[in-house]
């Protein structure tokens, strides 16, 4: 019997070891902010692609743009229907990468999902521990100015998804009594599913924080870290605020065990985060092998 062999070029080396290499890199899944969609994640996806060359990136296309504002209990129930999807095609896991509001809507996703496999949740520029500042493009809708916001959102626009994620530090009896959302989500008030989401969340294997000073949205910015405001205004950081201490859906169960990232980047505006490409080299791209 003959045996051929063949001359294996340089060109034919490098593809063998490419393939080789993609094989490891598990699917991402990004979903987008508030009056936003999965176009703007175009950048990113190319750093992506580039650094890992044969990823699967998903940005989810839903609740675009004014649909953002839908209430955040109805968007996670959407995104979450969709990355269980994602996740079924992906036994070996994935990576979950969120964008501002998107932070708030993968939380409640990995809360609510018993059996998701997400590896790594990245948590790009999220008002984590709540708002408390109107962006230029929303001034238009909170026209009695901040003082009054509350008013309104723990009222008539509970169901504005930005309202969700109202805290006003000042009327902080009335944000426990009257949001229903983030303070279920971070167990400031108990609730009958709280076993069961911190279970559900402590699945995946690291959390990432990526925020930074000169965000201009995301208020306070500390916010991104889990920090935030006391009735005076002043920074309250993560590991003083009471649902670290406490512990009700295991944030310091992540940071005891190692698997708590915290990245802090300067100069950096909020429409800039997913398409800088320090970001992604300083805070991200490790995150998503």
């Amino acid at each position: 019997m003959k045996t051929f062999s063949f001359p294996v070029t340089s060109a034919v080396l490098m593809l063998l070891l490419a393939v080789g290499c993609t094989s490891t890199y598990k699917p991402v899944i990004l979903v987008h902010g508030v009056l936003s969609g999965p176009s703007s994640f175009k950048t990113l996806t190319g750093f992506i692609k580039k650094a890992h060359p044969g990823t699967e990136v998903t940005a989810i296309d839903l609740f675009n743009n004014e649909n953002s504002t839908k209430s955040m209990w109805e968007q996670i129930d959407g995104f979450a229907k969709v990355t269980q999807e994602i996740m079924e095609k992906s036994p070996e896991g994935v990576h979950l990468l969120c964008y501002s509001q998107g932070g708030l809507i993968c939380r409640g996703v990995l809360s609510k999902l018993p059996n998701h496999n997400v590896q790594n949740f990245i948590a790009l520029s999220s008002p984590l521990a709540g708002q408390y500042g109107v962006p230029d493009y929303l001034r238009n809708t909170f026209f009695l100015g901040i003082k009054s916001v509350y008013v309104w959102c723990y009222g008539l626009l509970k169901y504005f998804s930005v309202c969700n994620y109202w805290n006003d530090p000042h009327h902080h009896k009335e944000y426990l009594e009257y949001n229903k959302f983030l303070p279920l989500l971070n167990g400031e008030k108990t609730h009958s599913e709280m076993a069961e989401w911190k279970k559900n969340f402590l699945r995946i294997k690291k959390l990432v924080l990526i925020g930074g000073p000169d965000d201009d949205v995301i208020t306070p910015w500390q916010s991104s870290h889990f920090g935030f405001y006391n009735n005076k205004e002043s920074i309250i950081e993560m590991k003083k605020q009471n649902f670290y201490k406490k512990n009700p859906f295991g944030l310091k169960t992540l940071d005891t065990r190692g698997d708590l990232i915290v990245c802090t980047q300067s100069g950096v505006k909020h429409v800039e985060w997913h398409s800088n490409l320090s970001v992604f080299e300083k805070c991200i791209q490790k995150w998503l092998d």
